[in-house]
This record gives structure tokens, C-alpha cells and sequence, in this order.
């Protein structure tokens, strides 16, 4: 398998739409690894809340990168697209189908198409805007990138204080706004991909994310995040940032009601559902499909690894 760029299989979608179940599907029709390409189900701490592959499930074939940070740990777009790509080169050559399964967009974009060169941006402005938001809040950050780039802050979450953080630096150190970078960015393919969506419509989606949030706190996810919380007393950490901590973290401290923090996740978890929908919504190349039409994309992934 050598002399030419790997070939990867990418399955994607919003949050809650059986992306692991696919991957495991395909797991039984050829031999593949999967890398994880979703920016939450990194934290080692956090399994149930970010909905990472159980054991069982991760036993099937090898699993990379999912619960390898602490929460006080982040990961950069960059950072990632290193590790995932060493991963793919590595298993291609092993003669395994890297898999990468996830629903955050950039981190596939970056992998695939390379990263926006944006030049380094100070300290003195890193640890300004830093204390900042340390001393304001990422809500209130939030709102001035709206002000200033509009167009990336609709892509990420009001309460995303590393992305926020990242966008509001790279302004106030270049000039230019990181959708302006983004767009200055030549695409040069690193991986040849298959690309295959899971679609549902926001109603049927909600009501499965409603049942899993069931699911979660059935499989103990309240006391999970309850635990990590005791260790590190700090709901600003990166790992806490999640959809589903800080509406736990919140009941747990006695601000909110466990209907309304519950009535809160589903309400964020449908919100980021919809933005990931629309960012995804935005690229031609997918094969999307429905979770029970599984099997339509085994002659697809035939036909890419043949050809």
C-alpha cells in the first residue's frame, strides 16, 4: 500500500446519529482501525457524557485517540492533524482502512485539506484575551466575535471558550479574522476519502438525543462528571466546556433543578446538532445515508478501495 496516498474511509454527521454503529458494521465487512475525529470524546475522564465507544465496542478493532487528555488538557485543530495523520499513514502500512469517525468539521477539513497558514500570534496577546475571558466569561467573548467575525462565531458554540479564545487572538494579533485566514488558504489533498453522512431531520434527531441523554444518566453520567468535578474544582477547564457538563455542573452546585439541567442539554445538544448539520450541509461530496441503510454503503466502500 505504499507509493500512494492513503485511502480513508470518513463517516460524519451530527451528534447522535449511530456513527459508531456504522463504523462497527464496517468492522465486520473489512479490516479497519478507527480514529476519532470528535473534539469531545477526547477527555479520559468523560466517557458517558461524550458518548465515547464503550469497551466492548472499542474491542472489536483498534480505537485511537478517544479518552487520551486529562480535562486540563486541550487539543488544537493543528495538534490533532498531526497525531491522526501519523495514525493513518500508520495503519495503512499495516495494511488496515483508517476509519475516521467524528462530527467535528474542522478537525476533518484541516486532515484532509491541510490548515489555514496563520502566523503565530504573540504571547503578550495569547495571555490578554486569556485573562479576559478568565475575568468576563466566554459568553461575553462570544459576543464580540460575533461583532468582529460573525461568520465564524456562528460555527461555534457561545460557550466555547478555546475556539473563542483562538478566534479572538488571531484578530487581535494579525488584523485579520481566522474565517479571512481560512479563506486565504490554498487546499492541497492529503488523503483520498470517502466520505459517508448519517442524515436524520432535526425532529427525529431531537428525539433520539433525548433518549440517549436518558441513557447517559442511566449509565451514570451525572455522577461521572460529579467525580471529575471534585478533582478538579475548575468548570473553566477545556474538558469541562462540553455539551452536558456545564448543565450538570450547574445542578450539581445547586443553581438549577435536574429537569432544568437536563431540559437544558437536550436544548444545546439539538443546537450544536444544527450546526453541525449545516456545516456538513455545505460539502458535495458525501455519501449520506440513514442508520438502517447500512448496508447501501458496502458496495460504496468496495468500489472505493478497488478502484
Amino acid at each position: 500500500m505504499t507509493g500512494q496516498l492513503p485511502k480513508i474511509i470518513c463517516i460524519l454527521g451530527a451528534t447522535g446519529t449511530g456513527k459508531t454503529d456504522l463504523a462497527l458494521f464496517l468492522a465486520k465487512k473489512i479490516d479497519i482501525s478507527v480514529i476519532n475525529f470528535d473534539s469531545r470524546q477526547v477527555y479520559k475522564e468523560l466517557p458517558i457524557v461524550t458518548a465515547q465507544p464503550g469497551v466492548e465496542e472499542q474491542s472489536v478493532c483498534p480505537h485511537y485517540l478517544y479518552g487520551f487528555l486529562t480535562i486540563r488538557e486541550k487539543i488544537s485543530a493543528g495538534e490533532f492533524v498531526s497525531l491522526a495523520s501519523d495514525l493513518i499513514w500508520r495503519e495503512w502500512k499495516r495494511g488496515r482502512v483508517p476509519v475516521l469517525v467524528g462530527g467535528t468539521g474542522l478537525y476533518l477539513r484541516s486532515l484532509l485539506y491541510g490548515l489555514a497558514p496563520i502566523p503565530p500570534v504573540s504571547d503578550s496577546v495569547r495571555k490578554e484575551v486569556k485573562q479576559k475571558c478568565e475575568k468576563d466569561g466566554p459568553e461575553k467573548l462570544y459576543q464580540e466575535l460575533e461583532k468582529i467575525d460573525s461568520e465564524y462565531a456562528r460555527k461555534i458554540h457561545a460557550r466555547d471558550r478555546q475556539r473563542i479564545i483562538r478566534a479572538l487572538e488571531v484578530y487581535l494579533g494579525t488584523g485579520v479574522t481566522i474565517s479571512n485566514w481560512h479563506k486565504r488558504h490554498k487546499p492541497e489533498l492529503k488523503f483520498l476519502a470517502l466520505k459517508v453522512g448519517l442524515s436524520y431531520n432535526l425532529d427525529d434527531l431531537t428525539k433520539r438525543l433525548d433518549a440517549r441523554i436518558d441513557k447517559m444518566i442511566a449509565l451514570g453520567a451525572v455522577e461521572e462528571v460529579e467525580n471529575a468535578y471534585k478533582v478538579y474544582k475548575d468548570e473553566t477547564l477545556p474538558g469541562f466546556s462540553g455539551i452536558g457538563c456545564p448543565e450538570i455542573i450547574a445542578y450539581l452546585k445547586g443553581e438549577i433543578t435536574f429537569e432544568q439541567a437536563r431540559k437544558m442539554w437536550l436544548k444545546n445538544t439539538r443546537a450544536y446538532a444544527k450546526r453541525q448539520i449545516t456545516w456538513f450541509k455545505k460539502e458535495d461530496d458525501i455519501f449520506w445515508l440513514r442508520e438502517a441503510e447500512m448496508e447501501l454503503v458496502r458496495d460504496r466502500v468496495n468500489n472505493f478501495l478497488g478502484s
